[in-house]
């Protein structure tokens, strides 16, 4: 990684500078003691040793295994989920965790997301009550680690009712044959929640597949990504895979199913979103307190002060929503509409964010070893997974004109 150039370093000042503070209206101090202070530990973990290595990683497409022993002392496995070895706590820690997470790196917060959300929730909201106890608790520990198969080479959106993958039972074992894309952590974890179309009744269904020890399942590692390059992408292919009945998740029988785990991993995403605007700004900001242009500090000039409180605006807005649903989802008042506008919302301001912040630090902003360029070229991946902008907009109209403009 290059060395960061002198010349743009200024030299001290008469009293020091305010430190880069993202959260302006001090949200993560809503949180009671004890789960305060676990955003602490994972602020400390995220700044000590990811921030370090980070960037050489992304440059490198390739993910720093030696983070998960320090990762798994933190003991964050299944935030947000009850019992069966899970972390525990409220909904507002788990989106906390997140949103931390995203704000030193975007690629770390969507592996954790894939595993801790939508894998182990998977198996939280559909599995039955042995398959909880046999799974839970090792992918809590980071013994297993899973991922999420939904999206196909040729389906994205259209999930619901176009799945190519099938599934056929015959007799105590399920024949699995298709294709997935754009599986994060799938190259080298242990367990994937697959979901194929039964062919005795058309109904998406929800697997777990043993990735190492079942025959017909393959990963290829996806290449040339120009987003979160340090989360392992896959394409799937199952060819005749013999999936036990023992492990087809008992209480998912249809899409709606397997729509209740993406809701709320859904609205994961804008706490992710949240934390990639705020690392970006935080970023630009310290930039723009050390960058020298015409003897002073461009941080000094009207211009780059505009874009920086429009950027605090669009992270406070964020934020602000993102708790709010926290409270909904602990009320049992969340729904599809709620989770489509926190993603929608919290991804497009955090691209405008992202771009304002790469804006700031000029030609060096897509220069990555001053990592506003990670987070700008990140953000394009968040604004399009767990269901483009569009598609939320969507379910938002629906919701509130009664009228669906679904095809």
């Amino acid at each position: 990684m290059a060395t960061v150039p002198k010349a743009i370093t200024m030299t001290k000042l008469a009293k020091p500078l305010p430190a880069p503070n993202s959260d302006f209206f001090e949200l993560v101090e809503t949180l009671p003691a004890e789960e305060l202070a676990v955003v602490k530990q994972v602020r400390t973990f995220m700044e000590t040793k990811v921030a370090p290595i980070i960037t050489k990683y992304w440059v490198e497409d390739a993910f720093p295994f030696e983070l998960l022993p320090a990762l798994k002392e933190l003991n964050l496995g299944g935030v947000g989920l009850q019992g069966y070895g899970c972390r525990g706590g409220s909904g507002l820690l788990a989106g906390l965790v997140a949103m931390e997470m995203a704000r030193v790196d975007t690629s770390i917060a969507t592996f954790f997301g894939v595993h801790s959300g939508l894998a182990m929730s998977s198996i939280y909201f559909g599995g039955s009550e042995e398959q909880k106890k046999k799974w839970l608790p090792p992918m809590a520990r980071f013994e297993k680690i899973g991922c999420f198969g939904l999206t196909e080479p040729l389906v994205g959106s259209g999930a619901s009712g176009g799945l190519t993958t099938t599934a056929k039972r015959e007799g105590d074992t399920w024949i699995i044959n298709g294709q997935k894309r754009w599986i994060g952590n799938s190259p080298w974890c242990d367990v994937s929640i697959v979901w194929a179309r039964d062919l005795a009744d058309n109904q998406v269904r929800g697997f777990i597949v043993e990735n190492k020890t079942t025959p017909g399942f393959k990963v290829e590692k996806m290449q040339n990504k120009i987003a979160l390059k340090v989360v392992q992408n896959g394409q799937i292919t199952l060819e005749n895979c013999r999936v036990p009945e023992e492990n087809r998740l008992q209480e998912d029988n249809s899409f709606r199913d397997t729509a209740r785990v993406l809701r709320g991993t859904r609205y994961f995403v804008g706490w992710e979103a949240t934390g990639c605007a705020m690392g970006a700004y935080e970023n630009a900001l310290k930039y723009a307190q050390e960058r020298l242009q015409f003897g002073k500090p461009i941080g000094s000039f009207q211009l780059v002060q505009d874009l920086l409180a429009r950027m605090l605006g669009n992270i406070t807005a964020s934020q602000c929503l993102v708790v709010r649903m926290a409270q909904l989802e602990a009320e049992r008042k969340m729904s599809d509409a709620h989770a489509a506008l926190s993603k929608a919302f919290c991804t497009a301001k955090c691209r405008e964010t992202v771009a304002w912040a790469r804006e700031v630090c000029g030609g060096n902003g897509i220069v990555a070893d001053y990592n506003v360029g990670r987070f700008f070229a990140d953000a394009e991946a968040l604004y399009t997974y767990e269901g483009t902008y569009q598609m939320q907009n969507l379910i938002v109209g629906k919701a509130v004109t009664g009228l669906s403009a679904f095809l």
